[in-house]
């Protein structure tokens, strides 16, 4: 029994329950669109839906209109152990894809029934708004909004939104609302970050676990520039101009509340058409994550180095190795064979582990009522120092230790990507894999716990907090060979200047080369 209706739920692999697709917010649609979530609508009966919900409105070039989701898609999901304990920890999982596609249970990857039975826990994945939906602002909507109305941090606000629901309802789940982590890869990993900052997310989860995030966000001038042009596309799409220069002279004489209305009128296949493809074909470039003063401080993440953001919690922050291959091996930009193609993975690896655990963690670190911050990189993958790796084949070259690839580690899931596991798991690299990703589980199991990732007993090397002592072990570095786990600590730190002076110490044409990538990759400095 929620505090809105009941649910059915359903007897899940791994000795689970699981309830699917419950509402933890009311439809953002109509007037609800670019608005803070609302409670959802309470109801009579038993919801008993009978599937994960198919996620928010984004690029699907499987859809044969190469868009897919619905504007209706706030709703999360519950596994827990099939017994009767209670005041169960509580893992919040937060999706990756960019902040533009992506949903809780796009590939099996993701589900938590492996967590929620092997480590005891209550599992909880949820769905928030994507793209232009879930960050998008302009002065005609901010205009007589409310703070977080105005805020364009509608997907930010969604995530704060199920957390509060957590909080108000989990107890009947069999989970403990004041034991709460809150944890998520890539741009997951991202709104982990934003949620340490956020003033509305205040008290709501006591731990915090970033996979290859980035404590990146965008200005509202830089947000307010983008929807511009997104307006004047979608005047044009309309009829009601010619050209984009047209249409900025019709927007600029439309008051707020046409403008506003105007919005409104299109539909949201109409507004992410507007949109240019990025990666992979399906992720569209738009600012999210907005420094609106309300929801995220005007600073951004700089609110770390004053000490004034409102969830000091011990936090866990990595990346993996090589997060750079990913993107390079399905872009057909460089042969995979070639030492420019080494470089650009490593250089661009290097500077997300800056943006996204050794800077954040300085900062964090920096402050005396700041609890304990532990960092990891993610290395199983990657080729040693003699060229091999546990991939088949040219695989270590190609992808190695890359974006996403630990995902399955913490959620013991052992599938990859929605298939990659098909080309990159074998019999030989099984036991490996299978203890890394045992030892992975035990320590964010503990962490969960405790908010120390250390578990009495365990066996495993001990993980010790970031220091800033410099060459000080620091970081923990995650890898197995042959049937072994292969974990140890390392006083290893980075700094985007330290990285850039040696991608520039490279000999031509590399180091043009390289720097050229670089800058196209618009990879961060450090944290903002």
């Amino acid at each position: 029994m929620t505090r809105y209706g009941k649910v059915q739920g359903y007897q899940a692999a791994e000795d689970t329950w699981v309830w699917v697709a419950i509402p933890f917010a009311r439809p953002p649609v109509g007037e609800l669109r670019w608005r803070a979530p609302q409670d959802p609508e309470p109801w009579a009966g038993v919801r008993t839906p009978g599937a994960f919900n198919a996620g928010c409105t984004q690029p699907n070039p499987l859809n044969v209109t190469g868009i897919g989701g619905s504007e209706d898609c706030l709703y999360l999901n519950v596994w827990r152990p099939r017994d009767a304990e209670t005041r169960l920890p509580v893992y919040v999982w937060i999706h990756g894809g960019g902040n533009s596609v992506g949903s809780a249970t796009m590939v099996t990857d993701w589900y938590g029934s492996r967590v929620a039975s092997r480590s005891h826990m209550v599992f909880v994945s949820m769905n928030y708004r994507l793209g232009p939906f879930g960050w998008f602002t302009t002065p005609a909507l901010r205009d007589g909004s409310t703070p977080e109305d105005a805020s364009g941090n509608y997907g930010t606000l969604d995530i704060i939104k199920s957390l509060q629901w957590i909080r108000d309802n989990i107890e009947a789940f069999g989970g403990d609302p004041a034991n709460v982590t809150v944890t998520g890869e890539s741009a997951g990993g991202f709104n982990v970050l934003s949620l340490l900052i956020a003033l509305p997310a205040a008290g709501l989860f006591q731990r915090a676990l970033s996979e290859s995030g980035s404590a990146t966000t965008h200005g509202v001038d830089e947000a307010d520039a983008r929807s511009r042009g997104v307006i004047n596309q979608l005047l044009v799409q309309a009829g009601r101009a010619r050209t984009p220069a047209e249409a900025d002279s019709l927007a600029a004489l439309m008051s707020s509340a046409e403008l506003n209305a105007f919005l409104r009128s299109r539909t949201d296949r109409q507004i992410l058409r507007c949109y240019p493809r990025g990666a992979f074909g399906i992720m569209i470039d738009n600012p999210a994550l907005i420094r609106d003063g309300a929801v995220l401080p005007a600073d951004g993440f700089d609110v770390l180095s004053r000490g004034a953001y409102p969830n000091k919690v011990p936090v866990i922050l990595g990346t993996n190795k090589e997060e750079g291959k990913l993107f390079l091996a399905f872009s057909s930009t460089l042969s995979w064979k070639s030492d420019l193609y080494a470089a650009v993975a490593r250089y661009t690896s290097e500077r997300w582990k800056v943006s996204g655990v050794d800077e954040v963690a300085r900062r964090l670190a920096a402050n005396t009522d700041q609890p304990p911050v532990y960092a990891y990189r993610f290395d199983w993958g990657a080729p040693d120092q003699q060229g091999a790796s546990p991939l088949p084949g040219s695989w270590g070259k190609r992808l190695g230790a890359f974006h996403s690839s630990d995902v399955p580690f913490f959620l013991g899931t052992d599938t990859l990507d929605g298939g990659l596991q098909i080309l990159l798991y074998t019999k030989t690299n099984e036991p490996g894999r299978k203890a890394l990703s045992a030892a992975m589980m035990d320590y964010a199991a503990q962490f969960a716990r405790t908010g120390n990732p250390n578990r009495p007993g365990s066996l495993l090397p001990e993980w010790k907090a970031w220091t800033n002592e410099p060459g000080v072990d620091k970081l923990i570095v995650f890898d197995a060979r042959g049937d072994a786990v292969a974990i140890k600590m390392t006083n290893m730190e980075l700094t985007d200047d330290g990285v850039l002076a040696d991608a520039k110490s490279l000999a031509e044409p590399l180091r043009s080369q390289v720097l050229t990538a670089l800058d196209q990759a618009h990879m961060p400095a450090g944290a903002r």
